[in-house]
Formats: C-alpha cells, sequence, structure tokens
C-alpha cells in the first residue's frame, strides 16, 4: 500500500510575513515639546492595535493623542504618551523596552502573547496558581475570600479586583506559603474552591453564576477581567451601583454613526479623561470581534475625545439597532469598570503571608468597602492599592481614615489620597466632536 504524506507546515510561518517585513518602531522626544512620540510601522493583524496600547499602557504611559491606521494591509500608529507625571519619557530602560517589544524581536519572540501585565515579585507567573472569582458585591468579601486563602496557607503574591453594577470580579496569584511555588495537590485545590464558592455563593439572591476557577495561560489581567465581567453580562443590569455624580459633559457619551462612502460603522466615545482609557475601549471592541481601522484620539484637559473607525472580523458595519445598543452599553460599561469615589489607599509593606487579609479586615471593621484593589509584589516588598468607600453609601468621614491610619499606619507606609469625582467644567463648554481630525486621514485612503 502507498504511504500518504499529509501536508507539512513550517512551525515558522505564522512569523513568516513579520520577518519578512519586521515592524519599525520609532520613540521621538525630538518632534514634540510636550509628549514622546511612538511611532509603529507593521504589517497588519487582528488584535495588533489592542497589543500595542497594552504595552504601553502597562509601563504606566499616558496616551494623550493618537492616530491609527490599518487599512491596505499596513499597521501604522502614532502615540503621544508622556509618564505619569505628564513629563517625556526620557528613561532609557522604559525606551528600550518599547522598542523591544514593539520591534520585530516583540513579535517573533512571545513577547506580547505573555505579557502578564502584573508583576509577582522575582519568579515567573508560572510559579503561581491562578484564581478567577466572579459573583455579587457586598461589603467585607474580599476580606472574606483573603482569610480563606490565609487560613488555608497560600500566599497572594499578586491581584486585582474590580466592582460594578453590584458585581465583583477579581483574578488572584498564589502560591504556597512554604515552598513558594504554584499548587498542583488536587486535595487543597478542591478544599479551596469549595470555601471559595461558599463565600461568593453567601448571598441568599445569587443566583446569577457565582463561582471560583483555576485557570491556565497568560491572558493580560486587566483584559481578563473585562471579559469576566462581560461573559457576566453587567453591562445588562444599568448602573445600579452607587451612581457617581458626573458634572455636566464629564458622563460617559458613546454614539455610533454609519459612514456609507467607505463602509465603517463609526464608534465617538465622550468622557472625563483616565489613564487606561483606550486600552479600556479597544480590549472591549476586540473581544467583541470588531476591527479598528482608523482611530483618533484626543485629550483636552480633563477631557477625553475618541473615534473609532470599525467593522465586525466578519467584514459587516453595525446594522441593527440591537447590534448598536450592545455596543454603546459594552463600551460604557467598560469605562466605568475603572471609576472609583471615595479615597485610595496606598500601602507598602514587607510581603508576609496574610497580609492581605489583615489589612482587608481593618477596612472592614472600620466600614469601608473595596471598590477595586490591586496588589504587587516585587521581591520581598509588596504594595497593595485599594479604592475604598462608606460601606452605608454616605462619604467617608476623615475621622475613619485617621483610625486607619493608627491601626495601619503603625506596621507599613499608608498614603491616602482623595479620589475626585467630579472637576470644574471648563469655559470651552464641553466635548465637540473630533471628527474632522480624521477628515484629512482618511481622505489619503479613499480608493
Amino acid at each position: 500500500m502507498a504511504r500518504r504524506y499529509g501536508p507539512y507546515f513550517d512551525p515558522e510561518y505564522e512569523t513568516l510575513s513579520i520577518r519578512i517585513n519586521p515592524p519599525r518602531v520609532s520613540v521621538d522626544n525630538v518632534s514634540c515639546k510636550e509628549c514622546t512620540l511612538v511611532k509603529v510601522d507593521s504589517v497588519n493583524r487582528p488584535g495588533i492595535l489592542l497589543e500595542v496600547v497594552q504595552i504601553l499602557t502597562d509601563l504606566d504611559l499616558v496616551i494623550t493623542k493618537a492616530y491609527i491606521s490599518s487599512d491596505g494591509g499596513w499597521f501604522m500608529d502614532v502615540f503621544h504618551v508622556t509618564d505619569q507625571h505628564g513629563k517625556k519619557v526620557t528613561d532609557s530602560s522604559t525606551i528600550g523596552h518599547i522598542e523591544k517589544a514593539l520591534g520585530p524581536e516583540g513579535y517573533t519572540s512571545g513577547i506580547l502573547k505573555t505579557w502578564p501585565g502584573r508583576r509577582v515579585g522575582v519568579n515567573s507567573v508560572g510559579d503561581y496558581t491562578t484564581i478567577e472569582l466572579i459573583g455579587s458585591d457586598r461589603p467585607g468579601l474580599l476580606s472574606e475570600i483573603s482569610a480563606v486563602l490565609a487560613n488555608l496557607h497560600f500566599n497572594v503574591a499578586a491581584a486585582e479586583v474590580w466592582t460594578h453594577n453590584r458585581r465583583t470580579a477579581c483574578v488572584l496569584y498564589v502560591n504556597d506559603n512554604c515552598s513558594s511555588l504554584d499548587v498542583d495537590e488536587e486535595s487543597r485545590l478542591c478544599v479551596m474552591e469549595e470555601q471559595l464558592n461558599n463565600i461568593l455563593r453567601g448571598c441568599e439572591d445569587d443566583e446569577s453564576g457565582a463561582h471560583a476557577t483555576f485557570t491556565v495561560g497568560s491572558t493580560h489581567v486587566d483584559r481578563r477581567l473585562h471579559q469576566m465581567f462581560f461573559a457576566d453580562r453587567d453591562y445588562e443590569g444599568g448602573c445600579l451601583e452607587m451612581e457617581i455624580e458626573y458634572p455636566p459633559n464629564f458622563k460617559p457619551e458613546v454614539r455610533i454613526e454609519s459612514c456609507v462612502e467607505k463602509g465603517y460603522s463609526v464608534v465617538n466615545v465622550s468622557c472625563k479623561d483616565r489613564p487606561k482609557l483606550m486600552f479600556d475601549i479597544v480590549c472591549t471592541l476586540t473581544d467583541m470581534q470588531y476591527a479598528v481601522f482608523h482611530a483618533t484620539i484626543s485629550s483636552d484637559g480633563p477631557y477625553a475625545s475618541q473615534e473609532y473607525f470599525i467593522r465586525h472580523m466578519d467584514g459587516c458595519t453595525l446594522e441593527s439597532e440591537e447590534e448598536k445598543e450592545k455596543v454603546v452599553k459594552c463600551l460604557e460599561a467598560a469605562i466605568r469598570r475603572r471609576i472609583s469615589e471615595g479615597f485610595s489607599l496606598e500601602l507598602c509593606a514587607k510581603d508576609r503571608v496574610g497580609l492581605l487579609s489583615e489589612v482587608t479586615r481593618v477596612l472592614r471593621e472600620n466600614g469601608l468597602s473595596v471598590t477595586r484593589a490591586g496588589v504587587t509584589t516585587i521581591g520581598e516588598k509588596a504594595k497593595n492599592v485599594f479604592y475604598v468607600r462608606d460601606a452605608s453609601g454616605n462619604p467617608v468621614e476623615m475621622k475613619t481614615i485617621e483610625r486607619l491610619r493608627e491601626e495601619i499606619g503603625q506596621t507599613m507606609m499608608l498614603n491616602v489620597k482623595k479620589v475626585p469625582t467630579s472637576a470644574k467644567v471648563p469655559e470651552t463648554g464641553g466635548l465637540a466632536k473630533i471628527s474632522f481630525f480624521f477628515g484629512g486621514l482618511l481622505e489619503r485612503f479613499r480608493t
């Protein structure tokens, strides 16, 4: 019998086009006085815009403006970025990382695929067990979760916790407190899962799929939280949580129009500017299977205005009102998930087992509810950031903050900041549509 052979596929074929036409990255500190220009030219492929924005935001860079074009199989972006203090990016290691991650080495070595977005000490993410939790939010929930993990002798090396529409989602990286390695004992994992599920389902009215799961892989943690909330359909409940009082023109507004001439749907977003806003919007569009062909991003003082020319991955535009309404709700939810009110508490201490449990217990005992939290360890140092508000819905009193300083400040560094929920509206009267920015750029791609 004649031997038959199947087709052979070279494992390096996926990166062939990138190796033939390697990405070109330029970090320019000369052309603009106020900011650094990051220019990326590359072969276009699905998800590339999200990957680029992800790298920049993970470096804590602020994107003040951006011009995106990816028609004709080529991806050309210009980002205006600053550091957290509004200054140019001059640190050589940061510039080097941008050039490496976005250049040819980043695409062919898999840096963009494995970048976790969360630092977990000196070990790799592979030394940790990843836990994903989602369920109804309530005061003291994070304290209960961290107490269970401490009692089971698990150390929380890193975590990110978000709340939205009375739901909470969190991703935790834990390891064994003795070996500092991930946990592969089935019995211990089963006990942990059972106890965490009991806590998440503690609300008698929670019938909406609260659960704890263990995951493998290296999805960016912020993107994974967006995905968890999207799967949980948090965007359908309207704004059930305590409404933040937005000044005029600061409330998130999403509009969808049609560009019939070029066959695009145009998404316009107007809201108060904040860090990682572009990431949250691009992440949501990408995970909803929409491709961004052109975009213009601009911030004017406290305002942000973003415009995206999109199509579905199958090439179709948004035709039905139901689909448009869903996109509007999902983008509004993505914007709101990072909006916090009340106070932010930044704590820095030597890392130890039970530290997160101890801190969250003190917050709960002082009547504070955690709306968002980030836990990071670098070496032996732990840095925890909590966004808190009064559990009863009233403004947080300064005497409560002083009690926290007395209880926590003795053993760790504590920095308290008031999170602004409103701002004076500029006399210009608000946001103007930014379509005129893009008009000239679009003309270049007319066929």
